[in-house]
Parts: C-alpha cells; sequence; structure tokens
C-alpha cells in the first residue's frame, strides 16, 4: 500500500472513533414538581422567569426580611444585564413585587 493510502485510511479511522465517542447523549428529566407561590403578578412572572429556571431556582436564594424589595431588584437586574433575560422594562417591577411578597 502506498503512503497516501495508508494516511486515507488512518483518517477514516480516526474519524469514525471521533464520532462514535462525540455521539449524542439523551437525558430524561423528570417532570417538574416546583411551582410559583401564587401571589401578585404571578403570570409576568410565569412568563419571565420560567423560560430560563424553574421555581426552585427562587427558592435557594437568601432570604432578608429587611431589604426583600432591595434584593429582589438587584436579582432580576443582574437576569438581565449579566444573564441576558429578556425581560421588558414594563415587567422589571411587577416581578419585583411578586418576590419581595411571596418569597
Amino acid at each position: 500500500m502506498n503512503r497516501t493510502l495508508l494516511s486515507a485510511l488512518a483518517a477514516i479511522a480516526t474519524l469514525s472513533i471521533t464520532v462514535a465517542i462525540a455521539a449524542p447523549v439523551n437525558y430524561t428529566l423528570p417532570e417538574e414538581t416546583a411551582a410559583f407561590k401564587p401571589g401578585p403578578n404571578l403570570e409576568v412572572v410565569q412568563n419571565n422567569c420560567s423560560g430560563c429556571h424553574s421555581a426552585d431556582y427562587i427558592r435557594t436564594q437568601p432570604q432578608n426580611e429587611k431589604s426583600k424589595k432591595d434584593f429582589w431588584q438587584a436579582e432580576v437586574t443582574k437576569m438581565i444585564k449579566v444573564y441576558g433575560a429578556p425581560i421588558d422594562n414594563a415587567d422589571v417591577g411587577k416581578i419585583v413585587d411578586y418576590l419581595a411578597a411571596t418569597y
């Protein structure tokens, strides 16, 4: 065999191994069990927040009774500015009010 043919066969073998290793992995996720608590502007929160994370994420945030509204304002602002959440300005106050009243 000549070198070109051997090189081609080696490349095909390497590519075949790479494709087999890079095969996608499928996961079956459990059904969502968390739900946003009932509260003012719940629908606004569901429409804006549940596309990126579950209600469990909100429950894991620290609780601070003295500055709840300030904390949630900062969190919503972070979601928009750092993570690129597509939240309309008109919805920001409604989301903050919901979170401060409910969590």
